[in-house]
């Protein structure tokens, strides 16, 4: 039975909130101020599904993509700029407030640019063997199959026909597939991930699509399956070849906005630690001015990083090694030698790691972090151990969505 909303504001994953008998209601796709026409979400008793926008709001605008409300990927596209901003700032100042922090939150940086260089496509064939390739659709498993994403680089252009073909060449395996696929200077690098063992016939095939589809690299499971030419991206001065798979910041704007703060944070000191490198977006622009000790689990995306910095002329020199810093956090007596510390860990936080940090005397930490919630969590431990918040800035490389980055800096 359809029921009158009125939304009382957005909520922290882009949903309108109103209040219904006290209770938070979320409603998708709808706006602070506005009258909606909702009926229930089966089985969700806190969500309503929206039917009709009686009154809207005047900061209501038309979303660009005509998967918007169906495809999973993007919560706000219908939102004018300016109020979607101010609303994404003030989620880290809310993250920042119920965690007791009182620390400056510097104006929003937009690090779209020209779109998101990397995705991940799903193929999935429905009980009459006809196959998807697409975004999974919002709160459920249904593939909504796309022919072009707008918020992608120009360089992905064909990448769901691609995904399609490479799927349709796997039909015989009879799983869901998920198809990695990153934009580099030499082509598209694809990881297919879930076709178990393949034979040899479909690894050739594979290979031949590969030739047809303009991929620099094909791998499975990150095995290699042909390629064509190194997956290279540009950080600084460096060109890193990428390991199969590996995690890559999601724009490159994106990466430039995170490194330039980085850096300009740790301007002054002599020998910095990067932890979480990863396959070294910070550790290769720090070079530039100081010495770099890097650390990361990620034993691919350390030897991607060894095998780059001495490639690179004008970079200091970079030591890097694998370690678990969840298990194995570097603890205050190795921290001693270093002026400053940029950690960088993925959404779970770097707990462990910022006791340590806590307990040690390095005059200078900086934290970058895409979840809000862990980061004021680290972001309590280093203060009461004796750090002070310096500033806080948001950078948003996913747009259309309510995820984040953060970067801040700590001085002891």
């Amino acid at each position: 039975m359809a029921e009158h909303l009125l939304i009382d504001h957005v909520g922290h994953r882009g949903d309108g909130v109103a209040f219904v008998e006290g209770q938070a209601t979320f409603v998708p796709r709808a706006l602070a101020g506005e009258e909606v026409m909702v009926d229930p979400a089966p089985g969700q008793p806190d969500r309503r599904q929206l039917l009709e926008i009686t009154r809207p709001s005047p900061d209501r605008t038309a979303p660009f993509c005509p998967h918007f409300g169906h495809c999973g990927g993007c919560a706000i596209q219908h939102w004018q700029p300016q109020a979607y901003r101010a609303w994404k700032r003030q989620l880290v100042l809310d993250t920042l407030r119920q965690a007791g922090l009182d620390c400056t939150v510097n104006e929003l940086v937009d690090a779209h640019g020209a779109g998101r260089r990397r995705l991940v496509a799903h193929a999935r064939r429905g009980q009459q063997g006809h196959l998807r390739v697409g975004f999974a659709a919002g709160g459920s498993h249904e593939i909504v199959a796309i022919e072009k994403c707008p918020i992608l680089v120009s360089a992905l252009d064909g990448a769901f026909d691609t995904a399609r073909a490479l799927a349709n060449a796997l039909g015989s395996v009879g799983k869901p597939l998920d198809i990695q696929i990153t934009a580099t200077s030499n082509g598209m690098d694809i990881d297919i991930r879930g076709s178990g063992p393949l034979a040899a016939p479909a690894m050739a095939e594979l290979s031949n699509l590969a030739a047809r589809h303009r991929i620099a690299r094909l791998t499975r499971h990150g095995e290699l399956v042909v390629m064509h030419g190194a997956p290279v991206v540009r950080m600084g001065l460096a060109d890193v070849t990428l390991p199969p798979g590996s995690f890559l910041q999601a724009t490159v704007a994106g990466e430039e906005a995170l490194a330039t703060l980085v850096t300009a944070h740790c301007k002054g000191a002599k020998h910095i630690a990067d932890l979480f490198c990863g396959v070294g977006p910070f550790s290769l622009r720090l070079a530039e001015r100081a010495r770099v000790t890097a650390c990361d689990s990620d034993a691919g995306a350390v030897a991607a990083l060894q095998k780059s910095a001495p490639a690179t002329r004008g970079l200091k020199p970079v030591k890097a090694s694998v370690r678990d810093l969840f298990r194995r956090p570097l603890v205050p007596q190795e921290l001693r030698e270093f002026d400053a510390i940029v950690f960088d860990p993925p959404r779970q936080g770097a707990q462990a790691q910022v006791k340590q940090l806590a307990a040690s005397k390095v005059p200078m930490i900086v934290a970058v972090s895409c979840n809000a919630a862990t980061f004021a969590r680290d972001a309590r431990v280093l203060i009461d151990g004796g750090y002070r918040c310096e500033g806080v800035t948001p950078v948003d490389q996913f747009r259309h969505t309510p995820h984040i980055e953060l970067v801040a800096r700590f001085t002891r």
